[in-house]
């Protein structure tokens, strides 16, 4: 079977939200892109109290000054489009509501027929937690966990009866339901949160930062799903953060997914062979406008799918 392809949707500064998102929606779904993907970045803070992921000393880059919010993206993009998967890579979840969270994308679901993926992560950001957060930063784990219940308990069968930490529904018919069951995909690295996986989620969302790393993640999690019994396979959608280049990246130490159509595509196969269901190619941070995006999209697509993925 074919490796699945899909697109991040354009929400940087250089983009115009209304107009572009829909437009880029369609030419996707034109071309063939299987899906198109949402990413969340609450704020800017300036000057910056950690670096980026919450490492020290490493900066934030300037695509995250400005980011639409990512559940407006998707739905410019449901009503523009018929076919496509409509992702998250990621939301973080603990800066939502997990009742309000699992109302809104039940009723995208509904809307669009059943193309939702529910992509969630718990976030690094200090400042976004102290804007936003539901509970204080030290809780994401937590938070995620009833995030993930609650969805469970609002998409199933009412009544609807949930008792947790931050969420109280005693006996309540909600709706609109879910055109199907909407999958649950994490990025998780960590051994806690692998184990979060296996256990309450249908799927993986790695960042591809090399084939090496990716696939000693990818084996470790099926060690442990194979560990703790589990039966359902585990999905893999794979975020490819790109940084384009007509001319391409010359000489040595080139990062993967950096570089032209051709080294992009060939970054693609590699990972694809180590069992990556799906990926998701982020063009949006290294292209001019919504009509370059469209342009790069379709030739490492066409590129891509030349090539045999």
């Amino acid at each position: 079977m074919a490796t699945r392809l899909g697109l991040g949707l354009p929400q940087n500064h250089q983009y115009d939200l209304g107009r572009d998102v829909p437009e880029v929606a369609r030419t996707a779904e034109r071309i063939g892109y299987d899906s198109v993907w949402v990413y969340e970045r609450a704020l800017f803070p300036e000057p910056a109290t950690q670096g980026l992921y919450g490492i020290e000393g490493l900066p934030w880059p300037d695509s995250y000054r400005h980011v639409a919010d990512p559940l407006v993206t998707l739905a410019l993009a449901a009503a523009a489009t018929e076919r496509v998967r409509l992702g998250s890579s990621v939301l973080v979840a603990p800066l939502h509501l997990p009742f309000q969270l699992a109302k809104t994308l039940a009723s995208l679901d509904a809307a669009s027929g059943g193309r939702v993926i529910a992509g969630f992560g718990t976030g690094w950001s200090l400042d976004e937690y102290a804007a936003s957060g539901i509970r204080p930063i030290k809780e994401r784990g937590q938070v995620l966990d009833e995030v993930i219940d609650v969805c469970r308990a609002v998409w199933g069968p009412d009544p609807v009866r949930y008792h947790g930490r931050i969420t109280e529904i005693d006996s309540a018919a909600i709706g609109p339901k879910p055109a199907r069951p909407i999958p649950i995909l994490l990025a998780a690295g960590s051994r806690k949160a692998r184990e979060r996986l296996v256990e309450h989620a249908d799927g993986w969302l790695p960042v591809g930062m090399g084939v090496e790393q990716i696939a000693s993640q990818w084996d470790a999690l099926r060690d442990l799903a194979a560990e703790r019994g589990r039966q359902q396979p585990i999905q893999t959608v794979l975020r490819a953060n790109t940084r384009y280049t007509a001319k391409g990246h010359q000489g040595e130490g080139r990062q993967p997914f950096h570089g032209s159509a051709d080294q992009i595509v060939e970054d693609l196969l590699a990972h694809a062979a180590i069992g990556m269901e799906e990926i998701l190619i982020d063009l949006q941070s290294s292209v001019r406008d919504a009509e370059e995006l469209k342009d790069v999209a379709a030739e490492v697509y066409e590129k891509a799918r030349a090539a045999g993925l």
